[in-house]
């Protein structure tokens, strides 16, 4: 019921901009914003003027300075101006992707903090949540981002309510976790301002064949990640990626499965090409990777939250598996993880 209410409200303001015209959507898009995220986000308000034979949609692309704008996949998007051409819309998208964070400048997050004064609905795609984050627009209200960027942001702004949701709407906030989830998203605006029936027509122009809840996964299936199928092998992954910080021995995992340690080594050998040690290593490195290049958490308190004892153990592991110490990750020229 709660849902219902917030979406309620959304769905109030579309259909109040609805009665002036076409509802003018802006974008704005800091560099290494994600290319796929926004091309989904997009597309299908172009795609609702051509099945209605209306113009329900228009839209404004801006950039920091006006000028172009390079997406994380180097292409070069050229803009309709600057910030201020994002002030006489309705609802507004941050959108960004990698390295977010030094994206976030004090003129970036004034932008964004004066589009909510004035009354529009603001939004963010992919990584864009962080921004609005940043500008103090998501206290007290769910969102989500990316999963790979989940733990990044819990740990900048552990105050948020955060969700693994493909996209959340609460009363003016809009965020979506990125990629084709973009897609949905948009869709289901749509489908609450003009109906399920264009929603479904604009799916269906797209190939898109089913358009996904809100609660629905963000990442594939453990099945389908794997390319295997074997239960006891995906219960023992599962309880893998689920006890990282307090990881769980060979022995342990072998019990959880009913397996005996020799019969487990024998499914990773046989499915995985690896040991069970071998991959449960390479699962906490990966997650610590994503801390070192999104957060600002001490080496030291990354390592403990990825089940390492000692930093330098930790240093040991990591140079091993990528090539560098965890503090040569932290370079300037660094990407944050994000599609």
């Amino acid at each position: 019921m709660q849902s219902m209410m917030k979406d309620e409200k959304i769905r109030n303001m579309l259909h109040a901009s609805k009665s002036a015209g076409a509802l003018k959507v802006g974008f704005l898009l800091v560099p290494n914003f994600s290319m796929v995220a926004f091309s989904c986000a997009i597309e299908p308000l172009r795609s609702a003027n051509r099945m209605s034979g209306c113009e329900l949609f228009s839209w404004v692309i801006a950039g920091s300075t006006g000028e172009t704008v390079i997406a994380s996949n180097g292409v070069v998007v050229s803009t309709d101006g600057g910030p201020e051409l994002l002030q006489d819309c309705r609802l507004v998208f941050a959108c960004a992707g990698l390295d977010v964070k030094t994206q976030s400048t004090k003129e970036t997050l004034n932008v964004i903090r004066r589009l909510d004064r004035n009354g529009a609905i603001v939004g963010a795609i992919c990584t864009g949540t962080y921004l609005m984050a940043a500008a103090g627009l998501l206290d007290e209200r769910r969102c989500t981002i990316h999963w790979e960027n989940i733990d990044g942001l819990a740990e900048e702004f552990p105050h948020l309510d955060i969700t693994n949701e493909l996209f959340e709407i609460d009363d003016s906030r809009i965020t979506c976790s990125g990629g084709t989830a973009s897609l949905d998203m948009v869709l289901y605006l749509i489908s609450q301002v003009h109906g399920q029936t264009l929603a479904a027509q604009v799916s269906d122009q797209f190939i898109h064949d089913r358009i996904r809840e809100p609660s629905d996964r963000q990442r594939m299936e453990l099945r389908s990640r794997l390319g295997v199928s074997h239960p006891k092998l995906l219960a023992v992954v599962g309880f893998m990626e689920h006890f990282l910080e307090e990881p769980l021995s060979q022995t342990e995992l072998a019990q959880k499965a009913s397996l005996s340690t020799r019969q487990l080594e024998r499914l990773f050998r046989k499915y995985l090409s690896t040991t069970p040690t071998r991959y449960y290593l390479n699962l906490r490195l990966a997650r610590a990777r994503h801390l070192l290049r999104q957060t600002s958490m001490s080496i030291l308190s990354i390592a403990l939250a990825c089940g390492f004892v000692s930093a330098s153990h930790f240093s040991k592991c990591y140079r091993e598996i990528y090539g560098k110490t965890p503090r040569a990750e932290r370079t300037p020229d660094t990407n944050v993880a994000a599609l």
